[in-house]
C-alpha cells in the first residue's frame, strides 16, 4: 500500500527511528535530496533570471514597433457613436495590444431642436465615425506599421501628410461634382442677409440723455462661417493619443509624465494639477427659465487646496444645491398683492441633470443662480473670494437674436452691444467673487472684446472658448491675440495631434496667456484628457458637473495623479490668480500688470460644515440687502 510523501524533516525523523527498515531509510533520503535540489533550482532561477542568455538579449532586441492600429466604432457617454482606437505592436517577434483610447466628437449637445435637425446631425455624426474607423484600418494603418511609438514627431508628420492628402482630395471632389452639374440647372438664390436691427426709440421730449446714447449704434456683423471640419478627421487626433499612450505603457512612464517630457525635454522637477473649474449649475438658453446668459456657473477651489479638498467641498455645495431644489419654500402670508406677498407667485425651484453633469435649473434673474451659491456658502462657513471663486460661461453666441441685432439675456429682455458691457461691469462689482468670464460675446465682435478686456481685465479672466480660433488656425497665424482675451479654451478633438497640443501651449505660454483645457460636451469615460491637461501644464481644466459617470471618471483620474505626486515628492503648488493687462508691448516679450488682486498667502481653514439652514431665505435676505 502506497503512502503520501511526508515533509522533508518529518520524514527525516521518521526514518532515523530504530527498527525502519533500510529500503525505507533509503527512500526517505532520496525524497529529502530531491526536495533540496527542486528548492536550490528555484532559488537559482529567481536569482539569476536576469542572467539568462534570453534577458541578456532582449536588451539588445528590436525595440517595440507598430504592427496594426484599429479603429472601432463605439458608443460615448449620451449613447452617440464616436472613435475608438487600438495600438499593437511586436515585442520579441509578438503581436500585442498595448493599449486603446477613446475620442470626443467635435459636435455640440443641442437641446429643444427640431426633429429633422436633430436627425441630419446624427447622420452627419454617424458618417464621420465609420470615416474615421475606414481611414484608421485601411490607410493609417498601413503608414504606421513598423514606426517606434516613442517618435511621436515622427508619428504625428505622417498623419498631418496623410489629412492634408485627404483635404486636398475632398477639394478635388467637390470641384469635379461642381463641374459635372448640369449648367442648365437654376442657380439657387443666396439666402437673403438677416433684417437691420430696428433703430432706436425716439426720445421722448425732455428725457435726459444716456452714457450709451451719445455712440449711434452700428448694425451687427453677421456670423462668420463655421470652421469647416472634414468628415472622419477625429482619426487623426485618436491615433496620435493612442500612439503616445502606448509609448508611455512600453516605457513604464505614467502617461502624463510622458506629455510632460514631450513638452519640456527634460524630466521635470515638479507638476502641477490644474486648477478646478466645476460646473454647479447650468441657465443657459436651454434651461426652463427666463434666464439665458448663464450657460455654465463654475466654482474655482482656492489654489491652496488640493484637487480632492476642493472636490469634496463643492460636494457639499451642491448637495444642498439639491436640497433647495427639493425643499418647498416656506409658506408667506397672504396679502392684498398676491398669495406669497408678491406682485405674482412665486414659481417653484425645479432641475435636471444635464449633459454637462450639473442640474439645469429655472432661475429669471440674472441675480438669482449666484445668490444662491453665495446663500449656501454663507450656510456652510465659506468666504466666497477666499475659499472659493466663480466663473461664468456666459455663451453669448447662442444668444443672438439676429432679428432684433440684440442679445437676449433674458427671455424677451434684449440688450446690445454696449448694454451688455454695462451688464458685465455691474456684475463684477455686485459679485468680486467672479473671476472669469468666458464668451461674453460672439467672436464676430471684436471691438467688445477689446472694451471688456481693458474694463475688467484687471480684474477678472477674460476667455474666448467658442469665439477662440481652432488649434490649426492658432498654430497657422501664430497670434492669438483676435480676440483679445486673457485666455482660450483648448480641445483635443479633430485633426488635433499630441504634438500640435505641445506646441499650441508653447505659443500660450510665450504670450503670457492663460489656458484652460476643457472637455467636449459629449464626452466619453476615457480619461486621457486629465493626462494631458496635467503633462502640459495648463492652468485650470474644465471637466464639467460632479454628476454623469464620464465625467466624475476623469475626476478620479486627476485624484488618482495626485496622490501619485504627493508620494514621488513632485507636487508643485498653483499660484494665486493673478490678472494682468496686455497691451502692446506683451507682444514683444515683456509683461505689465495692473490693478491685480492676487490670491496669495496662506488658505484660511475650512470651517466645520454645518446642517443647512433653508437658503431662500438666504439669498431674499442678500437681495433685500
Amino acid at each position: 500500500m502506497r503512502t503520501r510523501a511526508a515533509p522533508a524533516g518529518f520524514g527525516a525523523e521518521r526514518c532515523a527511528e530504530p527498527g525502519r527498515k533500510g529500503s525505507r531509510a533509503r527512500k526517505c533520503k532520496r525524497r529529502e535530496d530531491r526536495g533540496g535540489l527542486a528548492r536550490g533550482r528555484a532559488g537559482f532561477l529567481a536569482t539569476s533570471a536576469s542572467a539568462r542568455p534570453a534577458n541578456c538579449f532582449a536588451k539588445l532586441a528590436k525595440p517595440p514597433t507598430i504592427c496594426k492600429v484599429v479603429g472601432k466604432n463605439v458608443l460615448d457617454g449620451l449613447g452617440l457613436p464616436t472613435l475608438q482606437v487600438e495600438i499593437f505592436c511586436t515585442i520579441q517577434n509578438f503581436p500585442k495590444n498595448i493599449c486603446s483610447v477613446v475620442i470626443s466628437t467635435h459636435f455640440e449637445v443641442h437641446e429643444n431642436v427640431s426633429p429633422e435637425l436633430a436627425e441630419a446631425e446624427q447622420v452627419e455624426r454617424l458618417a464621420a465615425v465609420s470615416t474615421a474607423v475606414q481611414w484608421v484600418n485601411g490607410t493609417i494603418t498601413e503608414e504606421l506599421w513598423g514606426m517606434v511609438p516613442s517618435h511621436q514627431a515622427e508619428v504625428d508628420q505622417v498623419l498631418r501628410t496623410f489629412f492634408e492628402n485627404k483635404v486636398q482630395e475632398d477639394k478635388e471632389r467637390r470641384e469635379l461634382e461642381k463641374s459635372l452639374e448640369d449648367p442648365t440647372a437654376p442657380i439657387p438664390l443666396p439666402l437673403p442677409p438677416p433684417p437691420p436691427p430696428p433703430p432706436p426709440p425716439a426720445k421722448k421730449k425732455g428725457q435726459k440723455q444716456g452714457k450709451n446714447d451719445t455712440v449711434t449704434e452700428k448694425p451687427i456683423l453677421p456670423p462668420e462661417p463655421a470652421e469647416p471640419v472634414l468628415s472622419g478627421s477625429m482619426a487623426i487626433g485618436a491615433v496620435s493619443l493612442a500612439v503616445a499612450k502606448a509609448s508611455a505603457i512600453l516605457g513604464n512612464n505614467p502617461f502624463y509624465l510622458n506629455i510632460a517630457l514631450l513638452k519640456q525635454q527634460e524630466q521635470p522637477a515638479k507638476l502641477t494639477v490644474p486648477l478646478l473649474m466645476v460646473s454647479l449649475v447650468s441657465c443657459g438658453k436651454a434651461s426652463p427659465g427666463k434666464l439665458n446668459l448663464m450657460k455654465e456657473l463654475m466654482c474655482i477651489p482656492h489654489p491652496g487646496l488640493t484637487a480632492k479638498q476642493g472636490v469634496e467641498m463643492l460636494l457639499e455645495i451642491q448637495k444642498h444645491i439639491n436640497k433647495t431644489i427639493e425643499m418647498t419654500p416656506p409658506p408667506k402670508i397672504e396679502t392684498r398683492k398676491g398669495h406669497n406677498g408678491s406682485k405674482r407667485g412665486q414659481q417653484p425651484i425645479t432641475g435636471k441633470m444635464s449633459h454637462l453633469g450639473c442640474l439645469t435649473i429655472n432661475y429669471d434673474t440674472i441675480e438669482q443662480p449666484l445668490l444662491l451659491i453665495q446663500g449656501i456658502c454663507a450656510n456652510l462657513g465659506l468666504d466666497m473670494g477666499t475659499n472659493l471663486h466663480l466663473a461664468i460661461n456666459c455663451a453669448a453666441h447662442e444668444l443672438m437674436d439676429y432679428n432684433k441685432g440684440k442679445y437676449e439675456v433674458m427671455t424677451g429682455i434684449h440688450k446690445n452691444t454696449a448694454e451688455m458691457l454695462d451688464l458685465y461691469v455691474d456684475l463684477i462689482n455686485k459679485f468680486p467673487s467672479i473671476i472669469a468670464l468666458i464668451d461674453p460675446f460672439r467672436k464676430e465682435d471684436s471691438e467688445q472684446w477689446e472694451s471688456i478686456y481693458n474694463t475688467l481685465g484687471s480684474r477678472c479672466y477674460i476667455i474666448a472658448g467658442a469665439a477662440s480660433k481652432s488649434i490649426s488656425q492658432l498654430l497657422e497665424g501664430g497670434n492669438n491675440s483676435t480676440p483679445k482675451s486673457s485666455g482660450v479654451i483648448i480641445k483635443h478633438t479633430n485633426q488635433t495631434t499630441v504634438s500640435d497640443l505641445v506646441e499650441v501651449t508653447n505659443l500660450l505660454d510665450s504670450k503670457q496667456h492663460i489656458t484652460v483645457f476643457g472637455s467636449t460636451e459629449g464626452e466619453s469615460s476615457d480619461d486621457s484628457l486629465v493626462d494631458l491637461a496635467i503633462g502640459l501644464g495648463v492652468r485650470f481644466i474644465k471637466l464639467g458637473g460632479l454628476s454623469r459617470g464620464e465625467r466624475v471618471t476623469k475626476y478620479n483620474r486627476l485624484f488618482t495623479i495626485e496622490e501619485e505626486l504627493v508620494q514621488n515628492g513632485t507636487l508643485g503648488c498653483n499660484e494665486g490668480h493673478t490678472f494682468f493687462s496686455l497691451n502692446d508691448e506683451v507682444e514683444t516679450g515683456t509683461k505689465a500688470s495692473k490693478a491685480v488682486a492676487p490670491v496669495t498667502g496662506e488658505l484660511p481653514e475650512l470651517p466645520e460644515l454645518p446642517e443647512p439652514v433653508f437658503p431662500i431665505e438666504v439669498m431674499e435676505a442678500s437681495a433685500n440687502a
